[in-house]
C-alpha cells in the first residue's frame, strides 16, 4: 500500500509538461527575487518594537519559494495561497478603495503587484494537475 501512495504523485507529475515545470520554477524564482529585495532587508534591519507580522509572513513565502525551485509541483499550494489572498484583497479592499476614491498612498504600487498575481497565478498553476492530485487522491487519515 505504501508503494501505491508513493507512486501516485510521480504518475500525476509525469502528466505535467517540462515547460510547465520550468514555468513554475520561474514563478518561484520571481518570488525569491521580488520578495528578497523587499522583505529580506526588513527582516534583517528593523526597529526592535516593530510588529513584523507582514514581513514575517512574506519572509516565510520567500523561504518556501526556495523549496519550490526543487519541488515545483509539491509547492503548488504556495501559489494557490498567493492567488487566494491577492484575489481576496483585490475584491474586498482594492476595488472598494478605488471606487470610493479613498486610497492609501501605497495603493498604486500595491494594486499593480496584486493584480499581476491575480492575473498570472491562474496561468502558471497547472489546474489539470491540481484537480487530478488534490480532490482525487486520498487525504491523510484522521485517526
Amino acid at each position: 500500500m505504501t508503494s501505491i501512495a508513493m507512486s501516485a504523485p510521480v504518475e500525476a507529475g509525469a502528466k505535467v509538461s517540462l515547460f510547465r515545470l520550468y514555468l513554475l520554477r520561474a514563478t518561484y524564482l520571481l518570488f525569491i527575487l521580488g520578495l528578497g529585495m523587499f522583505v529580506v532587508p526588513q527582516l534583517v534591519a528593523h526597529e526592535p518594537l516593530s510588529r513584523g507580522v507582514i514581513p514575517s509572513l512574506l519572509g516565510a513565502i520567500w523561504l518556501l519559494a526556495f523549496v519550490g525551485l526543487r519541488y515545483p509541483l509539491q509547492m503548488i499550494p504556495l501559489l494557490m495561497f498567493e492567488f487566494a489572498w491577492k484575489t481576496i484583497w483585490l475584491f474586498d479592499y482594492g476595488l472598494a478603495q478605488w471606487s470610493s476614491g479613498q486610497m492609501p498612498a501605497t495603493f498604486p504600487e500595491d494594486f499593480k503587484a496584486i493584480v499581476m498575481g491575480v492575473v498570472l497565478m491562474p496561468i502558471v498553476i497547472p489546474w489539470g494537475y491540481v484537480f487530478r492530485q488534490f480532490p482525487r487522491v486520498a487525504g491523510a487519515r484522521w485517526r
